[in-house]
């Protein structure tokens, strides 16, 4: 993927060019955007993420963390809408070569003559959880807490409503099919509801409660043998760099569903801000197979020490826009736990504390630097490395 990588670099450049050139006017000629004289809107977006990780200490039995410095994210999409009415968009990671989001979604508004929400159909993102559903060019930290990376669904094909009045959200959906990819074949539920009851610009009350029910389905592969569902539940230690994982339930066979459940909450006050998240599963298997149920947390808070306020809109979050011409400092601290030790499966157990540091340095424009302090234990083995992780990012 070099010419991505290329690619990349040179679309940085063009738009700190453009950004400096048109500082006065504040006209952008970056991103590009074409729109037509209905309204129609034609634009490019993209993500470019590039991390660098540190590690010292290691894994179990001395088991070795590279350290290790390369693309995190290549994300480059199209979205074409026409505001009230319908907005569709298609993104395509060049890194992990995959599919993000490619869907449409339709204003009832301008079906019915009044609101009733929004119809999604396509490849999308589960209602269920808040860290998994925020954009990664919104992350707070590097990387998605523990619970997350082990029990957020991914992206699945079907189709989504979302509700929203002044003091709160709902969003459900139904998934049908696998993934563009053409894996996690089977169908799920899911939904999502949150109390709003202060959500105005650097004063937000969210406090949310999700669920869903997954139904994998068997597949017959080339030689003509039945696969049944199966599970796995792990994370890597808050660093994506490696291929270490220190929490592993390993391979449970004969899946009939999975049920999910979380809990959230969102405080924004000004300059500061508290989010939380509790999240659990619960595996139930066939033929007798005993069921496995685990679960984790996370609490993590953020001062913008330059004064701006995290941003909330339609039951998530996005990056503060600066203020001024230095751009903005957030500093953050997270702890998050998983335990993966439950129903005879010693899947083991890690608390993670985070420390961080983000500087918006314009709009499209953020450096994050992490270090994260690790504290694991899987049956007799234990390890506590630390990482240090910086990214470079640029989104449009």
């Amino acid at each position: 993927m070099k010419y991505v990588s290329t690619l990349a670099l040179a679309l940085m450049a063009i738009h700190a060019n453009a950004h400096a050139e048109d500082a006065g006017t504040k006209a952008t000629a970056w991103p590009p955007k074409i729109t037509f004289a209905n309204g129609t809107e034609l634009s490019l977006g993209g993500n470019l993420q590039y991390d660098a990780n540190q590690f010292s200490g290691t894994g179990y039995n001395g088991a070795v963390l590279e350290d290790d410095d390369a693309w995190r994210r290549q994300e480059l999409g199209v979205t074409l809408k026409r505001k009230g009415v319908y907005d569709f968009g298609a993104t395509f990671d060049f890194e992990a070569k995959t599919w993000n989001d490619v869907a449409l979604r339709v204003e009832t508004k301008a079906l019915f003559g009044h609101d009733a929400g929004k119809l999604r159909v396509g490849q999308m993102k589960l209602p269920l959880g808040f860290e998994g559903n925020t954009a990664t060019r919104s992350a707070a930290f590097v990387e998605a807490s523990l619970p997350t990376q082990a029990f957020y669904q991914g992206r699945r094909t079907g189709i989504d409503w979302a509700f929203e009045r002044e003091a709160y959200i709902v969003n459900a959906g139904y998934f049908f099919e696998s993934d563009l990819q053409g894996n996690n074949k089977g169908d799920t539920a899911a939904a999502r509801v949150a109390w709003t009851p202060l959500k105005q610009a650097g004063n937000v009350l969210h406090l949310g409660i999700s669920a869903a029910q997954e139904r994998p389905d068997s597949e017959v592969n080339g030689l003509g043998v039945t696969v049944y569902p199966s599970a796995r539940w792990r994370a890597k230690p808050e660093a994506a760099l490696t291929a270490v994982r220190l929490v592993d339930s390993g391979t449970l066979t004969r899946v009939d569903r999975i049920d999910r459940n979380g809990l959230e909450a969102l405080w924004i006050h000004g300059a500061w801000s508290l989010q939380g998240e509790y999240l659990r599963q619960k595996t139930t298997r066939e033929l007798g197979l005993p069921s496995y149920s685990a679960d984790g947390a996370y609490v993590f808070g953020s001062w913008m020490v330059t004064g701006e306020s995290r941003v909330y809109s339609a039951g998530n979050v996005g990056n503060p826009k600066p203020k001024g011409k230095y751009g903005a400092l957030e500093l953050l601290a997270r702890y998050s736990r998983i335990d993966l030790d439950s129903d005879g499966i010693a899947g083991g157990r890690e608390d993670n504390w985070t420390l961080g540091a983000t500087w918006y340095l314009a709009q499209n424009f953020k450096f994050q630097a992490n270090y994260v302090k690790v504290d694991a234990e899987r049956g007799a083995f234990s390890a506590s490395p630390d990482v240090f992780e910086l990214r470079a990012q640029m989104h449009f």
